[in-house]
């Protein structure tokens, strides 16, 4: 099995003790181009399989032999190879026990170890919820190893992890804390992930749910419910998360090109919070709003895989940031001071691009 050994690359996160911590990573299909994904808190790898399958056309990894015989992995049409792995606390990566050890700069760090481990240099990052909060803070640590930015339902950490308060989300939380078996963890995570108008659709005589609940009992099943040494360390990452303005400088000064998509409907991560993080990384953010839940990558997988490759392609195209946005300027401050005036200006008059992107 694949494994990165992060004590093999301390230098990333010298503040912690990384030695006998593993990461386990798969990879899929291969090309020039290079794309990282990290999940969120308490996901495994799988949890990116629609995202693997309409990038690279399959979800089989590149380490499986029977796979590498039948000729399924490989090169594909997008000349793309993908990463996915487990975050330190869940799935096969090592659980570290304390707390202390699980911040988004130190699992940022773990990020870039696999990077190392693969030999590549750059990569398209795309993060999920909590993942979304660890690529970001990649981004501003080791910006010279992004090539463009994908945050999908995230906020900014901290207090921002509250979702907004009202009767349903409070009964999730609730749900979700006392979940001590896989049927009970599934039932909390359907609604958690998924609006109820999603789950409530027919296939064929079954509702989605139905179909759905046994997924998700069969996978958490496989994987084992996650520890509570994982889950109080990936909560620890998630409250003392924050991405200061230095840091928000430093993203726009390497000029890379960053999309946030986000379900409106979503119940954890509120879209407010993504939209004010987008604002404050004009112009290099393209704001993409769908129909969905907190788990927007499977309700409206066609969308947000089509948003993804506009990015990819957008990048390796060198298309100019004012191209590229679809926000409107609210401030001075909101602005890459490494662009000059003049070209701010020709830019704006030329761009006709709507403030949202709205499916």
């Amino acid at each position: 099995m694949p494994f990165c050994d992060v004590g093999n690359h301390r230098s990333h996160a010298g503040e912690v003790n990384n030695n006998g911590v593993k990461i386990f990573y798969r990879t899929y299909g291969s090309g020039p181009i290079k794309v990282l994904m990290i999940i969120g808190l308490a996901g495994t790898h799988e949890s990116w399989n629609p995202q693997i399958e309409g990038i690279v056309g399959t979800t089989k990894p590149n380490d499986d032999d029977d796979d590498r015989s039948s000729g399924d992995g490989g090169y594909n049409e997008n000349g793309i190879e993908v990463c996915a792995f487990d975050n330190r606390g869940m799935g096969l990566s090592s659980i570290p026990k304390n707390k202390s050890e699980y911040t988004t700069r130190i699992m940022a760090a773990d990020a870039v170890s696999v990077m190392d481990h693969l030999g590549w240099k750059k990569a398209h990052v795309f993060g999920h919820s909590m993942g979304g909060m660890i690529a970001c803070k990649l981004a501003a640590v080791f910006p010279d190893r992004v090539l463009s930015l994908a945050l999908l339902n995230v906020t900014g950490g901290g207090y921002e992890c509250f979702p907004k308060l009202d009767r349903q989300t409070l009964s999730i939380a609730m749900r979700f804390l006392m979940a001590k078996t896989p049927e009970q963890r599934a039932a909390v995570d359907l609604d958690t992930h998924y609006t109820q108008e999603y789950l409530e659709e027919h296939i064929g005589l079954e509702t989605r749910r139905d179909v759905l609940y046994q997924e998700y009992v069969k996978g958490i099943s496989a994987t084992g419910m996650q520890s509570n040494h994982g889950f109080d360390g990936q909560i620890n990452a998630c409250w003392t998360h924050k991405i200061s303005r230095t840091e928000l400088q430093v993203i726009r000064a390497e000029g890379f090109l960053i999309s946030i998509i986000h379900g409106r409907c979503d119940v954890i991560a509120q879209i407010s919070h993504a939209r004010r993080l987008a604002e404050k990384l004009y112009p290099l953010a393209r704001m993409v709003e769908l129909p969905g839940g907190h788990l927007v990558s499977h309700e409206r997988t066609k969308e947000v895989n089509e948003a993804l490759l506009d990015l990819i392609k957008a990048s390796e195209t060198k298309t100019s940031p004012y191209d590229w946005t679809n926000l409107l300027p609210k401030s001075s401050s909101c602005w890459t001071t490494s662009w000059s005036s003049s070209n701010r200006l020709n830019s704006e008059e030329e761009s006709s691009n709507p403030a949202i992107i709205d499916v």
